[in-house]
């Protein structure tokens, strides 16, 4: 009977510390979206104004740009709606009041951590799925705008462009190839993982079709021998279907993505997804010196950075548990000094991994670790 009682008081204090932190979670969301709009729509007006976008389609571009704003501001909410609620809390006493009838600081503080571990889970399906989509098709939108014909795809298309896959030994040689629509224009394939020795194709087109890339007005070409000479064997077709050609347009914009992408801005942030990465290391099994430890950053930054709402659940409960007025006060000023060194330092692992300063998997976790360390310590020390 009394376990069944302690069980239910425990639901009902669960519930209702959700309910305090939500409720400003979700205000804090809300005006921090809006405000991040705000401030990016008066650093694009000239943008805007030179493409001539109207309201509408002003609206419908920060629509396209709102998972990638929120991969940026759901820690930063997720802090500030935590120190709301621990402030209220203790300024009321409730805090103390909770320790006081025998609950410890781990079982009072584990709804914030369950939202703060369901928050890490959602950020990185938001990562994964629309967040560099986002910036892409948003980028696409503007460029389309600019270019003066909203149907326009002219921009789409990436000149001389070049893939090798070293998996299967083939070399893709395009005077001009569209990443949105997979068609490519004048190809010339040099497969020297082919059995007929020197095998070629050109062609005046091709396009990805059922899951096949299709050639067409194609001309394949291979070498064969004639006696003591060899020569060189030429077959026209109108369309030429390759199944074995296993390179996927998304194994491509991979490859676009990861070659066009600088230094720089893979130092700033995870810009890759998994699957990009993933993409380009099955075209790549020997990823070249230069690039290795640039990818293999980018890989745990990706799994790394999710977890920062975690994180700052854990220093903010340490900082804004204290009751009094003074303490809660100077703990609010403290954690948020806490929590720009941790994202500082973020940046800087990310930097020195992407140069191949620092070990890839240290850089993306070791700012988790000595944050995320530290504060379980000082939770620990909470009286």
């Amino acid at each position: 009977m009394f376990q069944s009682t302690h069980t239910k008081v425990m639901r009902l204090l669960d519930r209702y510390l959700t309910r305090e932190l939500m409720i400003p979670l979700i205000y804090c969301i809300a005006g921090f979206l809006i405000f991040w709009i705000a401030f990016d729509w008066l650093g694009s007006a000239e943008d805007f104004q030179d493409a001539h976008m109207k309201f509408g389609a002003i609206l419908k571009y920060y629509w396209i740009k709102i998972p990638e704003f929120l991969t940026v501001i759901l820690p930063i909410t997720l802090l500030l709606a935590l120190l709301y609620t621990l402030t209220h809390l203790a300024r009321n006493n409730e805090l103390i009041a909770m320790r006081a009838a025998g609950v410890s600081w781990w079982r009072l503080c584990m709804p914030f951590f369950c939202i703060g571990i369901v928050m890490s889970l959602g950020l990185f399906l938001i990562n994964e799925k629309w967040g560099a989509e986002s910036a892409n098709a948003s980028t696409l939108m503007m460029e389309k705008y600019r270019k003066g014909s909203q149907g326009s795809s002219e921009h789409e298309w990436h000149q001389q462009v070049f893939f090798h896959n070293h998996r299967d030994q083939r070399k893709w040689f395009v005077n001009r190839y569209n990443a949105e629509t997979a068609v490519m224009m004048n190809p010339f394939v040099v497969d020297a993982g082919s059995s007929k020795k020197g095998y070629r194709i050109e062609a005046e087109s091709a396009r990805w079709t059922n899951s096949v890339w299709t050639f067409y007005g194609a001309k394949e070409m291979f070498i064969e021998p004639s006696g003591t000479v060899e020569g060189v064997i030429s077959h026209s077709h109108d369309i030429l279907e390759k199944p074995s050609f296993s390179e996927t347009p998304a194994q491509f914009r991979s490859e676009l993505k990861i070659a066009n992408m600088s230094s720089v801005r893979m130092a700033k942030q995870a810009q890759l997804s998994l699957t990009e990465i993933h993409n380009y290391y099955q075209l790549h099994p020997e990823v070249p010196s230069a690039m290795r430890p640039k990818l293999a950053t980018q890989y745990h930054g990706r799994i790394a950075w999710p977890w920062t709402c975690l994180v700052v659940v854990l220093i903010a409960i340490p900082f804004g548990a204290p009751s009094g007025r003074r303490n809660v006060f100077a703990g609010i000023a403290m954690s948020i000094f806490f929590c720009f060194g941790y994202f500082i330092l973020m940046r800087l692992a990310l930097a020195l991994g992407t140069r191949g300063s620092l070990s890839p998997w240290l850089a993306a976790w070791f700012p988790n670790l000595v944050f995320g360390g530290t504060s379980l310590w000082f939770i620990r020390r909470i009286r």
